[in-house]
């Protein structure tokens, strides 16, 4: 079935892991199910594991070479001692060139993975090098990185039961949703068997004899208080759990919930238990988006989906059976837009705001349902923003406060208004930003963040609040460096990295979370270049590439984590090289950048992401003395980069320095006097646009 490879200093996990595996218990009702692994087997044994120390052969023997060839799957426990055993590297690059990389799973237990990215992390790193590096379909290593699939077994990440789920999930190709939440309905089961179990016992030992409709009157009135249980679970309990950011009780909540449910026979329940149910599959899958697993979610989104079209299908008018249909159909659209699924998620917000227009139709005094409404539009502005349709989104957005101004008019004290007021000031801020309206994005993210004081003032230990104020604080960070307000900069973005921090210990699970963080540190660290303060920003650089490659080895689906994050993590590495002086550093990451950037850039983006990477190859090449290679980089950016998108004042500044290099200092006057016209002001960018004798 599979292969342990393992540093022999690693052997008391490798021990335990092994015999978890093989006397793991496929849960019944997952056994025969047809996966992308195959038929789903009983077992998961057997599991080979070398026993031998092979310090003085020269090649694998030939007994691990054949276990090797007949295991379905590969698991690398992964440490900093992992990485520098040569067995394990063998036995990883045997493994890719008889079978396909995907069945491999890496189990961090010390150390982090691809640590040795970053100059003197190298005994840091887990991963062994033929686990980093991706092999052709004809079983031979390329230039290119590989992403492993990857479970945590460290106390402070998934544990040692979490990170078995997760390889045991891999293994039989199921969500491990599908694992943790049977576990669960095992659990409630043999509650419900033992509480059965002690009814039954005093009803004969008290004598009493209840008749059929007594019976029936009874089941049908506790059902009746069981439901209206699992209803404030699901409401008002899960209120106030979301607010401070436990994940673990509201997977609780939503694995509970659904577990009585499951219990129960689906026809006989009734209308409100089926959308209750509904909902239990909605918050698991929330759960599980917030932690990163993508596929689980929408696995629990799709099931959830179905279960409110069928409620819409046998009363269409009932604005509540809608509601409930379009917050599934959310979810389901914000992965497609997450994964970069553009098209797919517009088509899911677009029948999102249909729904919505049908409930003010059904429904006109329902103010609630306008606020859906709000929630449509803002939802299509997003991909608007994604497709880099700055001033459409901005129009989108603006629509939505003007109607989102009057719900707030009405009641001020209404506490949903007041957070969609929040967030679509956030939104329009950003899309003005994009736009180049730089003093209009200034005052609607002063605004919003006004806004978040005072809410943060009535309900300390909101982390929603804290998310919002982080991402206010750095969009500040920007807009006041574009003003060449520096120190203000740097006072919004180390208070964004503070909150950053606080955010990750009170929910270190939260990828959304992660991702802010991962974000504001590059961004500081932009900000820390232009003031001069190098080492600051190596640090703040270092950080976020750590936290970038950790949410990768989570989910390497998410486009924003595997693409974009990534190129700004070696954009940033290549740029703090450059200011230090170390220009083979920084040619090292322009071409990783390069790649990259040639590999997956984004569609919309249409070049953007090469030609910012040529760039930093040329001035990688301009900095070794290289001038002619310089030159060639800066030529090819040019040919790279489109003509048809909207640009962003970073982007305008970006083509402005790269028209200078290459010697067309017309035409980069010219777009340095589009940012002029703007009001963007940052000292260092005009420093440099006047070394090249284009300011």
């Amino acid at each position: 079935m599979a292969f342990l490879s393992y540093s022999h200093r690693d052997a008391e996990i490798a021990d335990w892991l092994h015999e978890e595996l093989e006397k793991f218990k496929v849960p019944p009702g997952l056994v025969g199910k047809l996966t992308d692994q195959g038929v789903v087997p009983k077992k998961l044994s057997p599991i080979f594991r070398d026993r031998q120390e092979l310090a003085a052969a020269h090649d694998l023997g030939e007994e691990i070479e054949e276990a090797i060839a007949g295991s379905r799957f590969l698991i690398v426990l992964c440490s900093p001692s992992a990485a520098q055993s040569r067995w394990i590297n063998e036995e990883i690059a045997c493994f890719k060139r008889l079978h396909t990389e995907k069945r491999i799973f890496a189990a961090i237990i010390d150390g982090e993975p691809f640590a040795s990215d970053v100059p003197g992390n190298e005994d840091k790193e887990c991963f062994p090098a033929a686990l980093r590096v991706r092999y052709d379909s004809r079983g031979r290593p390329t230039d290119h990185r590989a992403e492993p699939i990857a479970a945590d077994f460290r106390d402070e990440a998934d544990g040692r039961h979490m990170g078995l789920l997760k390889i045991a999930a891999g293994m039989l190709g199921v969500g491990l949703d599908d694992l943790a939440q049977r576990e669960a309905h095992r659990r409630q089961r043999r509650l419900y068997a033992i509480t059965a179990a002690s009814v039954a016992g005093m009803i004969v030992a008290s004598g009493l004899a209840y008749t059929a409709i007594e019976a029936r009157d009874e089941a049908r009135d506790q059902r009746r208080e069981a439901e209206g249980l699992i209803g404030f679970m699901l409401g008002d309990l899960r209120q106030k759990l979301e607010p401070v950011g436990r994940l673990d009780a509201l997977d609780s909540v939503g694995a509970r919930a659904l577990a009585y449910f499951e219990s129960q026979d689906k026809s006989d329940l009734s209308d409100e238990a089926l959308a209750q149910r509904s909902r239990a599959l909605t918050l698991i899958g929330e759960m599980a988006f917030a932690r990163g697993d993508l596929d689980g979610a929408l696995r629990r989104y799709q099931e959830a989906m179905a279960g409110t079209a069928e409620a819409v299908r046998r009363e269409p008018d009932k604005p509540q059976n809608l509601f409930d249909h379009a917050q599934n159909l959310f979810w389901v659209g914000f992965i497609d837009y997450r994964r970069g699924n553009l098209a797919k998620a517009a088509a899911a917000f677009q029948e999102y705001r249909r729904l919505a227009d049908r409930m003010i139709a059904l429904a006109p005094q329902n103010d609630a349902y306008r606020l859906e409404r709000i929630y449509a539009e803002t939802n299509l502005g997003t991909v608007l923003m994604a497709q880099r349709k700055y001033q459409a989104a901005a129009d989108a957005y603006q629509t939505s406060l003007e109607s989102m101004e009057t719900l707030v008019a009405k009641e001020p004290a209404n506490s949903d208004y007041q957070d969609q007021l929040i967030e679509l000031l956030a939104w329009l801020g950003d899309a003005r930003e994009n736009n180049g309206q730089l003093d209009e994005a200034l005052v609607h993210r002063r605004r919003q963040l006004g806004l978040l004081t005072r809410k943060w003032a009535a309900n300390e230990g909101d982390t929603i609040v804290k998310r919002q104020e982080m991402t206010a604080r750095m969009a500040l960070a920007r807009l006041e460096a574009a003003r060449n307000e520096i120190s203000e900069a740097l006072a919004q973005s180390g208070l964004a990295l503070q909150v950053a921090a606080w955010l990750t210990k009170t929910e270190p699970d939260n990828t959304e979370w992660l991702q802010a963080g991962a974000n504001a540190g590059f961004e500081r660290a932009e900000i820390l270049l232009a003031s001069g303060r190098i080492d600051e920003a190596r640090s703040a650089t270092g950080a976020s590439c750590n936290t970038t490659m950790q949410l990768i080895a989570r989910d390497r689906s998410v486009t924003i984590w595997r693409n974009r994050l990534r190129l700004f993590c070696l954009r940033t590495q290549a740029s703090v090289a450059l200011r230090s002086g170390a220009g083979d550093e920084a040619l090292s990451y322009a071409r990783q950048a390069l790649t990259l950037a040639r590999a997956e850039e984004d569609p919309v983006n249409e070049g953007l992401e090469t030609a910012a990477a040529e760039v930093l190859l040329g001035d990688a090449f301009a900095r070794t003395g290289r001038a002619q290679e310089a030159k060639a980089a800066y030529q090819r950016a040019l040919s790279a980069w489109p003509a048809n998108v909207e640009l962003r004042p970073r982007d305008l500044v970006e083509k402005s320095l790269l028209l200078a290099k290459a010697g067309k200092r017309a035409e980069a006057k010219q777009v340095a006097g589009q940012l002029r016209s703007i009001g963007y002001r940052n000292s260092d960018y005009w420093r440099a646009m006047a070394r090249q004798g284009s300011a």
